[in-house]
């Protein structure tokens, strides 16, 4: 077990190399940009004999609430595990996480997890694991993902598919945008959103560091029309080796009847699948708290398929 506090360059890195594909949140160089009152706690599970890093976990104390939270701001945090890692070594790896929160005045820890599609068998494993030492499930949300080995347009209900024949109809286009249309790109997502009466989570200078900082795993893709205007932005993350996310698709209401949203989203499956990835990730369908039915049904139509997402919660002691 190696725990270690982060420092003034950020949160602390693993001694030994990952013996896995380290999901982009869980990366040290973006938990760095992920704005936190407090320190960051890394936990560090460690195989010797085979001078790897087996499973790890970030912890963001905010001292004034006396909680803990697994991310400080990303989609997820939680444990990522390596294949084969059991119950008894995560329990050890829980255990040192919740006794030096404990020690550091933490009441609470809260832990949200990603999608059970990226790691089938480490999210049930840490799932069963957390139920064992008493932890809550504080929020379970169904998470839809296109499998980018499956035909796009086959798994289409009908009425998508005739409005994907409608947006290649008139001439629409998917692309993928240079990083310099960032600036118009978030205005044009920010216009889109507050239409539906959303906001926009992160700002322009927020959005325009993780490219920078990470620019072959964020991306910008577009559907225009044949006078070159936008009928539709996403940012895309690739979160690992195997998963893109679908992180900010808009669209404008003037272009509903030509539902542009299921051109893009081809264009990602396309993407996704020339790129060797498993999961195209849609996300939840969830709208304070509350399922969104018409987003929900609209990733079903585009032949999404559900899984789980839980967030879990412990009080230290218990």
């Amino acid at each position: 077990m190696y725990p270690a506090a982060s420092g003034p360059a950020g949160p602390a890195g693993p001694r030994l190399p990952l013996a896995f594909d380290s999901f982009l949140y869980l990366r040290p160089d973006h938990q760095a940009l992920q704005p936190n009152a407090g320190p960051v706690l890394s936990f560090y599970l460690e195989d010797a004999a085979a001078g790897r890093t087996v499973a790890q976990l970030h912890v963001a104390l905010d001292a004034a609430a006396e909680t803990a939270h697994s991310p400080a701001q990303a989609p997820f945090g939680a444990v990522q595990l390596a294949a084969g890692v059991g119950a008894g070594p995560l329990h050890a790896l829980l255990a040192a996480a919740e006794t030096a929160l404990a020690h550091r005045g933490a009441k609470r820890l809260a832990l949200r997890g990603y999608p059970f599609a990226y790691d089938p068998a480490g999210a049930a494993v840490l799932a069963e694991t957390l139920r064992q030492r008493g932890y809550r499930v504080a929020l379970a949300e169904q998470n839809y993902h296109l499998d980018p080995a499956r035909n796009y347009e086959a798994h289409l209900h009908p009425s998508e598919r005739r409005r994907l024949h409608k947006c290649r109809r008139h001439g629409l286009l998917f692309e993928q945008e240079p990083p310099l249309l960032l600036p118009a790109a978030h205005d044009f997502i920010r216009a889109c959103r507050q239409e539906r009466g959303y906001e926009l989570s992160l700002s322009l200078a927020r959005v325009q560091e993780l490219f920078r900082r990470f620019p072959r795993e964020h991306f910008l893709f577009s559907v225009r029309q044949p006078n070159g205007d936008w009928a539709a932005l996403t940012v895309a993350i690739r979160v690992s080796e195997g998963v893109l996310y679908n992180f900010y698709p808009a669209s404008p209401l003037r272009c509903n009847a030509l539902s542009p949203v299921v051109l893009l989203n081809e264009g990602l499956h396309a993407f996704a699948q020339a790129s060797g990835l498993a999961v195209l990730d849609l996300g939840t369908s969830t709208l304070d708290a509350r399922p969104n039915a018409s987003l929900l049904r609209f990733k079903r139509h585009l032949g999404a398929v559900a899984g789980l997402r839980l967030s879990w919660e412990k009080a230290m002691g218990e």
